[in-house]
């Protein structure tokens, strides 16, 4: 994850990102199995909402993203409605951050980049994997995935075509504390061209 501030940010920004970047550093710390698991909310076609749990592998002043096949049904909704919002919970610190905003694709050389740090088997599977579509059967995906790991032998596996990322711009974040008796603190920042404005918000 990068804290790197990005040209253009709104300097009023910075002091949000870094709260989020702490408590994501805090759930680490008290233990959370995937601290950077978020749910990721899209619209279909028919207008319906959409959620599923998604990995968070970059957030900076740019935003927050997240890597998918482009095949599968998420990328297509973000292509036809490029909106969505994150939640983030983090149930051992008893907190949540809840984001929202325009979604657009990362570059070619992020997604590259990124993929070259997964594990091979990572690799070979977003090669394999037809997301989302009906399988025959599990065997079926693991011989696939070993042929395909014996025609590469050892040498670099590139990034598929159809698989790269994308990146929520944030319009709106809110801060969810737990607190005792339900009496819990809320804050929320809504962004306006380059400036950001908090409230507080009832429980």
């Amino acid at each position: 994850m990068s804290g790197a501030a990005a040209e253009g940010a709104p300097a009023s920004f910075a002091p949000i990102l870094a709260r989020f970047h702490a408590w994501l550093e805090d759930a680490r710390r008290a233990g959370e199995p995937e601290p950077t698991a978020m749910a990721l909310a899209t619209v279909a076609p028919d207008g319906a909402p959409q959620v599923r749990m998604v990995l968070l592998k970059e957030s900076d002043a740019r935003g927050f993203a997240f890597y998918t096949n482009l095949g599968s049904p998420k990328a297509a909704e973000l292509h036809a409605h490029p909106a969505a919002s994150l939640c983030f919970f983090w149930p051992s610190i008893k907190c949540q951050v809840r984001i929202d905003g325009r979604v657009e694709p990362v570059t070619d050389a992020e997604a590259d980049a990124y993929f070259a740090t997964r594990p091979r088997l990572s690799q070979i599977g977003a090669w394999v994997s037809k997301q989302s579509q009906p399988m025959p059967g599990r065997l079926r995906l693991e011989r696939e995935c070993a042929a395909f790991g014996l025609r590469h032998g050892v040498g670099p596996i590139s990034r598929p075509p159809f698989w790269s990322g994308f990146r929520v711009v944030p319009a709106r974040i809110e801060f969810w504390s737990g607190k005792a008796f339900r009496l819990h603190e809320r804050t929320g920042h809504l962004r306006a061209g380059d400036t950001w404005t908090a409230e507080r918000l009832y429980p």
